[in-house]
């Protein structure tokens, strides 16, 4: 047993210092999200929501506004902070953030244009991002190490520590 868990932390020690698919995800995207909140800010960088909802294409690309910039600043600065302590974790959650992200948008958008929470502006080229940026997070992550054991039962675990010699006799048997 003792055996087994020097191997796991040998593995994970290793693991950790490797540079891999979740900690090139988080630096490529931290980088690039970081840079859309930047570039953002000086095509649009009102903050109305509601009716008083503005925004601007980001080099006629994708719609941004006050709200955005924030977002993808704050996002791609953690990615970018937490890319080598925690890659996988940063890919894992990215990746189902931006995912949600898109589905959201997805359900929120009509006729090519809508809104989430009459604060966040969006497109279809908008959600197709959020689409490819989650769902390259999710494949970092798994790619990295898949996903973890499956924890036993405790009653799996007591099975195997009764001897085998088979039931016990009762004192009055």
């Amino acid at each position: 047993m003792a055996e087994i868990r020097e191997q796991e932390r040998t593995r994970a020690s290793k693991a950790a210092n490797e540079p891999g698919a979740a900690r090139l995800y988080a630096l490529l995207i931290g980088g690039f999200l970081s840079l859309l909140g930047v570039l953002g800010f000086f095509y649009d960088s009102s903050f109305g929501t509601g009716s008083s909802l503005a925004s601007d294409d980001l080099a006629g690309v994708l719609l941004v506004n006050g709200w955005r910039n924030v977002a993808y600043l704050a996002t791609g600065l953690l990615a970018l902070a937490l890319a080598a302590v925690r890659p996988r974790a940063i890919a894992l959650g990215l990746g189902t953030a931006y995912a949600a992200y898109g589905i959201w948008g997805l359900a929120e958008t009509e006729r090519g244009l809508g809104s989430i929470l009459d604060a966040l502006p969006l497109a279809d080229r908008d959600n197709a991002l959020h689409l490819i940026v989650g769902g390259l997070g999710i494949v970092a992550f798994l790619a990295d190490g898949g996903l973890p054991a499956r924890p036993r039962a405790r009653s799996e675990r007591a099975a195997r520590r009764r001897s085998p010699a088979g039931p016990r006799s009762g004192a009055g048997a």
